[in-house]
Formats: structure tokens, C-alpha cells, sequence
């Protein structure tokens, strides 16, 4: 059993970060959509934030970052943070304190400080490689959403392990799906990350200076998924690598009677690079 120190001392921040106004969560409403079922679709009730807006400056939010926000500093180089705008409770960022690109290569450097992270508190990793994956900073970050253990991380958890079993038909984009070999350890991560990239054709950063192609990578304790991307936006939708473990935003320029017509399948298959 993990000790989910960090998941207790998130709580015990934001509370505090909330009250003293440095945390502002966002408040969704849950659409019954039939249609879109297994996805979870929310509606965005709360004033859109600055960071789903299009257009406009975007400036760097963690350089430095908001104090109030942070959970703890992992040794050498990165902190824990607060998502400012979580819909979740908890949200967490994995963030470099100096600067390093979000469109860079993800170093060995980051990965050691998701596992000291993972070894302590478990639930959905995710990465948006850039603006066209749905990262809405240009600073380096990983985020968790944590999960007690046992709990599904995703919506489209059962279907990965049923992909990984050979008992679910793979899916029509450019993906990449592995079983998990040292779930808390997370010494497996690094070894995952390039051999997915390569087999994506994102390059090699022995030869490659940054990724060839915007992606977005999920991960828990029994799998992990790399997904190559074509464009962040499809009917109204702002989609960043939580569609593709089945949680979709909808905002005010989103077209739901299209999400409900055509489904989120068709959706995740506008955004990602199709299947070579």
C-alpha cells in the first residue's frame, strides 16, 4: 500500500490555497450523453480561464510559481504543484523548477521525479506535448489526477487492459499501447517513453533535438499509452490527452449536438494522426 503522503498534503494545501484565493477549482456539470458512453462528458459552468481561451499571450505561470499552490520540492530539480483551475480535487503538477520546453524531449531528470511522486501516491499520469496536444504552458510539466489503489484511472482503463489481454480491437489512429513491468518502482517509464516515440516515428533525442510530432502520453500502474497528434481542436472541443482516457470538457464554443451525433470516437480519430 502507498502511503499517499503527497495525495494528503494536496488536500491539506488546497484548503488553504483555496480559501486565500491562489486556488480557483472549476465548477462542471455531468451531461447525460448515452451516446458517448464510456467517455465522461462535463459542461463547463465556471468562466472559461485563461488557459482554454484561444488566441492571446499566455504567460509563463510557473516562473516562478505560486507558492501558496506548492505541495512539496523534489529533490534536485522539480516541484509539486497545484493545478490553479483543477475539476478534480487534487490535481497535481510535476513541474521543472528552472526552464526547460514542454515541446522538448521529457529528460530522465523528470521521470526520477515522477517516481518519487508514484512510489507515494498512484492515479492517472498524463502529457500534453504542446499547443497541438492540448498543453495549455509552455513550461514542463506531468500531471496526476490521484486514485486510491484499486480504482480505475480512467474511463478507458478496461478497454487498454482488454487491448493488452488481445480480447479489444485496436483502435483506427497512431498509438502505441505497453503493459506496465515495474508499476511503483517506475523504472520502466523512461525505457517506454523512447521506445513508444520511436515506433511513432517522434524521432530520438540522441539525434533529435526535440519531438518530431506533437503527442500525448497516459499512464497508471498496468499500462502506458503514447498517441501521436494531428491538431488540439475538433468540433469546438478543446482535446488534450484526458480524451484520450475518456474525460471530455465542453465549453461554450463546443458543438455537443455533433459530440452526440458522430461520438467521441469519431472525435479522438479528427484529432490524432490516423494509423499509418
Amino acid at each position: 500500500m502507498r502511503a499517499e503522503r503527497h495525495w494528503q498534503r494536496a488536500r491539506e494545501v488546497s484548503e488553504r490555497a483555496r480559501l486565500g484565493g491562489a486556488l480557483v477549482p472549476l465548477e462542471t456539470r455531468l451531461l447525460a450523453m448515452p451516446s458517448a458512453e464510456p467517455f465522461v462528458v462535463r459542461q463547463l459552468i465556471s468562466s472559461t480561464p485563461r488557459h482554454l481561451r484561444q488566441g492571446g499571450p499566455r504567460p509563463n505561470p510557473f516562473l516562478p510559481w505560486d507558492s501558496p499552490l506548492e505541495v512539496d520540492l523534489l529533490e534536485p530539480a522539480h516541484v509539486l504543484l497545484l493545478n490553479k483551475y483543477p475539476v478534480q480535487e487534487a490535481h497535481l503538477l510535476v513541474i521543472t523548477r528552472d526552464w526547460r520546453p514542454q515541446g522538448g524531449w521529457i529528460a530522465s531528470s523528470d521521470w526520477q521525479a515522477v517516481r518519487q511522486v508514484s512510489q507515494d501516491t498512484g492515479g492517472l499520469w498524463f502529457f500534453n506535448s504542446g499547443a497541438r496536444s492540448g498543453a495549455s504552458q509552455p513550461h514542463r510539466h506531468l500531471q496526476l489526477l490521484p486514485r486510491r489503489q484499486g480504482e480505475p484511472s480512467c474511463p478507458l482503463a478496461p478497454m487498454f487492459l482488454a487491448q493488452l489481454a488481445g480480447t479489444e480491437a485496436s483502435w483506427n489512429w497512431d498509438y502505441r499501447l505497453s503493459r506496465r513491468t515495474d508499476p511503483h518502482g517506475g523504472s520502466d517509464l523512461a525505457e517506454l517513453y523512447l521506445a513508444q516515440a520511436g515506433a511513432l516515428g517522434l524521432g530520438d533525442p540522441r539525434r533529435d533535438s526535440e519531438p518530431l510530432h506533437p503527442y500525448n502520453l497516459l499512464f497508471d500502474d498496468q499500462w502506458f499509452l503514447s498517441v501521436r497528434r494531428v491538431r488540439e481542436h475538433g468540433a469546438g472541443f478543446s482535446v488534450n490527452a484526458l480524451g484520450f482516457a475518456g474525460f471530455l470538457l465542453s465549453t461554450e464554443g463546443s458543438d455537443r449536438e455533433w459530440l452526440a451525433s458522430h461520438g467521441p470516437w469519431s472525435l479522438l480519430a479528427h484529432v490524432a494522426a490516423p494509423r499509418p
